[in-house]
């Protein structure tokens, strides 16, 4: 079971409804509002943790520590990790995926798309895959 020990978190003023992108990495937009990721190469800001559900209204994301991360494809323990273009997390090969950024590792894997992995993360200075 995928589990939490928060680090750094921070609220912000969701510019569209979020409610589907709880555990999920967000990014901010060109006005300081949090936003759902368009991209897998878009900067995250961090996870997610609640479920913002209209324009205007403020969620808590976690910008470093351990989380709770919904998965795009199997995680593994040890993988590198960052979002994919719908925020979900990733597993990155640093060297390879040059154009993505690698926030984090896998410390208990999901097992499947869609599953529930738990990651230790920092989205305070994230690089790129280089």
């Amino acid at each position: 079971m995928a589990y939490e020990i928060p680090g750094n978190q921070i609220t912000l003023e969701a510019a569209a409804d979020l409610s589907t992108h709880q555990f999920k990495f967000v990014k901010l937009d060109n006005t300081g509002k949090m936003v759902a990721m368009a991209a897998d190469t878009d900067i995250p800001i961090g996870i997610l943790q609640d479920k913002p559900n209209a324009a205007g209204k403020v969620g808590t994301v976690m910008v470093d520590g351990i989380s709770k991360l919904s998965s795009n494809a199997a995680l593994t323990a040890g993988n590198l990790v960052g979002s994919s273009a719908d925020g979900q997390g990733a597993a990155y090969a640093s060297g390879s995926d040059t154009t993505k950024y690698i926030v984090g590792h896998v410390l208990k894997g999901s097992g499947a798309a869609d599953g529930m992995a738990t990651v230790l993360f920092d989205c305070r200075a994230p690089n790129r895959g280089a």
